[in-house]
């Protein structure tokens, strides 16, 4: 059994391997693979480190949680491109797209190394969380094995535990259909500060070891994303139909919308500009210690398969 883990699972963040594993993509490839929720993400990254995972889908720049300066660990493909996160303030509060001073004085949720993410982009839009009084907290209710982290933030904001969250598409939707949140930084789509985009990406990712072993488990596992990519494109009901085995009834009612948005960024490849942004970001947060070299985070001699998907 191939052991996959994601840090959010009733989401549209890691949404194609979750259906490479249940519309039978893995198993095509001759795998047959699991995939669950192991929240928050430096506890995903960490079971991979520790050899409880085969392969972990998360956020790219979170794998130096558990693997410092990218030592142990590589990324194989992207899940989708750019950073994925929406942040979203109480609607009340008459919130504009686009204006992050909003979030002064106010209560923030972010999960554990998400929150990463945020306090960078409200630095580089001029906001200092500590003087302007930004308070990025944990989401009240998120823990747990089978919790959702983007629905209790969205439960949160609903019940007045926060003012405001940072967390995916989901989340964000389900704030928007109950009227109590109001998008205000979408940064796949351009809003905020413009190296907030470039950030991060959902990856597939495993150790050097498991690549220097098991090679071809590794290239079948990279085929089976790519697999979901493209069936996706084709058949967006296929979204609908993997969203009831696996989520709530209503937000598997909700997930071919959030697919069919995010379809133009199933793109498997990761670039040398990607991972040099990726790697600034990871050097301002702390995360990342001096430069390393593109082959040092990307499995490289997998690439050929990503264009394979075009």
């Amino acid at each position: 059994m191939i052991r996959i883990a994601v840090p959010d699972l009733v989401s549209n963040s890691y949404f194609p391997a979750i259906a490479a594993v249940e519309l039978g993509f893995f198993k095509s490839e001759g795998l047959d693979a699991s995939i669950d929720l192991l929240f928050p993400v430096p506890k995903t990254f960490a079971a991979l480190r520790d050899g409880q995972l085969d392969f972990v889908v998360g956020s790219a720049h979170a794998t130096l949680l558990a693997f410092p300066d990218w030592n142990g660990a590589k990324l194989l493909a992207a899940i989708a491109q750019h950073t994925y996160w929406f942040l979203v303030i109480r609607k009340d509060l008459n919130p504009q797209r686009g204006d992050l001073t909003i979030v002064k004085g106010l209560r923030i949720g972010a999960a554990p190394g998400v929150d990463l993410s945020l306090q960078r982009m409200l630095v580089e839009a001029g906001i200092d969380p500590a003087k302007n009084n930004v308070q990025i907290m944990p989401i009240p209710g998120a823990a747990g094995p089978n919790v959702s982290f983007g629905l209790s933030a969205a439960k949160a904001l609903e019940d007045g535990k926060l003012d405001g969250f940072w967390a995916n598409g989901m989340g964000c939707e389900v704030a928007l259909r109950r009227g109590v949140g109001t998008m205000v930084i979408d940064v796949r789509r351009g809003d905020g500060p413009p190296s907030a985009r470039h950030y991060t990406f959902p990856a597939l990712v495993t150790t050097e070891k498991r690549i220097q072993q098991e090679p071809e488990t590794v290239a079948a596992a990279i085929r089976a994303i790519i697999k979901a990519h493209k069936s996706l494109k084709q058949d967006i009901s296929l979204a609908t139909e993997v969203g009831k085995k696996r989520f709530p009834s209503a937000e598997a009612e909700l997930i071919a919308e959030l697919i069919r948005r995010d379809l133009p960024y199933y793109d498997p490849t990761i670039t040398e500009e990607k991972i040099a942004s990726m790697n600034r970001f990871a050097t301002d947060i702390g995360l990342l210690s001096a430069p390393v070299t593109y082959d040092k985070v990307v499995a490289i001699e997998f690439s050929h398969l990503w264009k394979e998907a075009v």
